[in-house]
């Protein structure tokens, strides 16, 4: 019902005519029936016995409804907007942080380094070669927490021979030339052990170029073979390959992942070549009893996100 401003004849007296004369008193109609479709009557006007009052249970059970009602949207709004902080990331800005008793680690919150002035980054445009300008010491995936870092290999340049010192005596030399012969520039690396046995090797090695990078993956380290690559981790003498590929979906980036096989020694090893560009990485973890996969591909994971 709506509501006007009143007027002087609401105050019960007769509004003047115009020649100044008050106007005769209307007579009086008579009231509408009370059934009447045209009648409004205001709620405070209608008589108590229209209106029962709700139970007082009845009122407790609306109030709850009530209650919960706004409780469902506060929680709504939130998970969307959770969902939408979450969806809104770039790929260098999401958290490597562990989800408590799945078996993931806990990494630091990952970024990506600073470039040269005027440099574009890997798979750009203005970047036909994929090259890499950044540090590729800053790319190396830090340690997570809990973890006790090599300090000789700690983000570092590194010799050749740390590299080399993945795989048997048998292989070493074949790989130097390899090397040698590929234009490497330089080789940056971190090393890890966990509380439980678990310890991590992240090498990084930048070419020259993309044809010598996938050279010394596809024709030294034969990393393609689908049964096994031709080049085993010291100590490895069978081997199961892991299809990553499928599950860490990183553009432009190649991915091989394996595992040692059963029966193994005290030790099993798992490791995985990634070749983003001119950079080649090498992951490897290897753990008494067994190597966990969770942490593994986790660890796989992050890094391919850091070179791509």
């Amino acid at each position: 019902m709506s509501v006007t401003e009143s007027s002087p004849a609401a105050d019960g007296q007769p509004a003047p005519a115009a020649d100044g004369q008050p106007n005769p008193t209307p007579a009086p109609t008579a009231p509408a029936p009370a059934d009447a479709a045209s009648v409004d009557v205001p709620l405070a006007d209608a008589p108590a016995a229209d209106v029962p009052p709700a139970p007082r249970k009845a009122r407790r059970v609306l109030a709850a409804v009530a209650r919960w009602t706004a409780a469902v949207v506060v929680f709504a709004g939130a998970g969307a907007g959770t969902a939408a902080w979450t969806t809104s990331l770039d790929r260098h800005e999401v958290p490597g942080l562990a989800t408590e008793g799945d078996g993931r680690w806990e990494y630091p919150r990952l970024s990506l380094p600073a470039l040269p002035e005027g440099s574009p980054r890997p798979f750009t445009d203005g970047n036909d070669g994929e090259v890499h300008h950044a540090d590729a010491r800053r790319l190396v995936l830090p340690a997570p927490a809990g973890a006790k870092v090599d300090p000789k290999a700690d983000g570092a340049w590194v010799t050749t021979e740390s590299f080399l010192s993945l795989y048997g005596e048998e292989d070493r030399a074949e790989l130097r030339t390899a090397l040698a012969d590929s234009t490497l520039r330089h080789v940056a690396a971190r090393a890890w052990s966990m509380p439980d046995g678990t310890r991590t090797t992240v090498h990084l090695l930048q070419f020259g170029s993309v044809a010598y990078a996938e050279a010394f993956k596809d024709e030294a380290l034969d990393a393609g073979v689908a049964a096994a690559p031709g080049v085993l981790p010291r100590g490895v003498e069978a081997v199961v390959p892991e299809d990553y590929a499928s599950v860490v979906d990183v553009p432009d980036t190649t991915l091989y992942a394996f595992r040692e096989k059963k029966p193994y020694g005290p030790e099993q090893t798992r490791w995985a070549y990634l070749q983003t560009g001119d950079i080649v990485a090498v992951v490897s973890q290897v753990r008494a009893g067994e190597a966990l996969a969770v942490p593994f591909q986790q660890t796989v994971t992050l890094q391919n996100q850091l070179l791509g």
